[in-house]
């Protein structure tokens, strides 16, 4: 049992349990994504990534995160499959601390809130045809944060959003 103060707050089996849903959360959501990469290659031929990882690395040996920033089509390709299908297309639950405004519609202290990831990605007024597959739609673009939201945004965001790139980098480029 951790003691913080003269509280005892954290049993063995609350730690255990955070670090099963930290652990979860983190492979759960990289696999998802890389199943979702895949399929999306699968059905579109046309898409070409394995150009790329052969011209930089070869068939010698696998993808190493040294590598990984010389993939500018495997990091459009990521980008993409995370705006069609982010793994948590619901985000994290908030509770608002204050009255705030949203748009038109006033929230009290005490709500939940809930961002539709899904339908920001798909939304026809932010991307153009929103629902195809199109990973040349990253090429050059700095996309706003408030678009592309698959980690949520903010200091509430993924704490494990940039490990989960590498890690998803690194697999899809192994497996192409």
């Amino acid at each position: 049992m951790i003691i913080i103060g003269n509280q005892r707050d954290y049993t063995d089996q609350i730690i255990k349990g955070i670090i099963l849903v930290m652990l979860t959360a983190g492979t759960d959501t990289s696999s998802v994504t890389i199943e979702w990469a895949l399929s999306l290659l699968l059905n579109h031929p046309k898409v070409k990534a394995r150009a790329e990882l052969d011209a930089q690395v070869g068939t010698d040996r696998l993808v190493n995160e040294h590598d990984l920033s010389n993939f500018p089509n495997l990091h459009k390709i990521i980008s993409e499959t995370l705006r069609l299908y982010p793994a948590a297309p619901m985000l994290l639950p908030h509770e608002s601390s204050d009255d705030c405004k949203i748009g038109r519609y006033n929230i009290p202290p005490g709500t939940i809130l809930l961002v539709n990831a899904w339908a920001v990605h798909r939304d026809p007024n932010v991307w153009d045809d929103p629902t195809s597959f199109k990973p040349e739609r990253f090429e050059g673009l700095q996309v706003q944060p408030s678009k592309l939201i698959p980690f949520g945004m903010g200091r509430r965001s993924c704490p494990g959003s940039s490990l989960a790139q590498r890690v998803v980098g690194l697999a899809l480029g192994s497996l192409i």
